[in-house]
């Protein structure tokens, strides 16, 4: 018979590590796909599936954290999660949410081809030569603004997955870490 979810962890005699780890590959993964879900549809619709709307779908990575924070905390009631533990499950979320995305540039970059990426390279070098031409108005020097444009010339999808990974991984970790001192108790 299957056992519920709902059941204090304390009364059915599992141990807390399992559970940690399983809360986070299910939250992890499923925001991670959704992130990437999202990537596809964005391209799929005719928007920049690398550009900045990712970040609509990046905004529940923390939120879906807290949840598996929360989640742990209901599971081990009577006991306490601790700090281990609830920063654990929610930094291991993230970190797989990150991983999943990350992958899914990578994936999408395949899928889509090289024309979807200089769509996205020079998407950026529009939004850097805008940024420049108001740092020019406070003296940035053109040093400076020509290694930036070179910088976006050599973007790679490489660059572009791990750029994803750590928007990804600091975003969610802004509440997780937070969320999780506070649910420890």
């Amino acid at each position: 018979m299957a056992e519920s979810s709902v059941e204090p962890l304390a009364t059915r005699g599992g141990t807390p590590a399992p559970v940690v780890t399983q809360l986070a590959l299910k939250f992890g993964v499923g925001v991670g796909l959704v992130c990437v879900l999202w990537m596809v549809a964005l391209q799929l619709t005719g928007n920049n599936g690398f550009g900045p709307k990712q970040l609509l779908a990046q905004l529940l990575v923390p939120l879906v954290a807290v949840a598996s924070e929360w989640k742990l905390r209901r599971q081990l009631k009577p006991q306490k999660p601790g700090l281990g533990r609830s920063l654990g499950v929610g930094v291991l979320t993230v970190m797989l949410a990150a991983a999943v995305s990350a992958v899914g540039v990578l994936g999408l970059a395949a899928g889509a081809g090289e024309k979807a990426v200089a769509r996205h390279r020079a998407e950026v070098k529009e939004i850097v030569q805008a940024q420049q031409r108001e740092a020019a108005k406070q003296g940035v020097s053109v040093a400076m603004r020509q290694q930036q444009l070179q910088q976006v010339e050599g973007l790679t999808v490489g660059g572009m997955a791990s750029s994803n990974f750590l928007q990804v991984l600091v975003l969610g970790l802004v509440l997780a870490v937070p969320a999780g001192i506070f649910l420890r108790e």
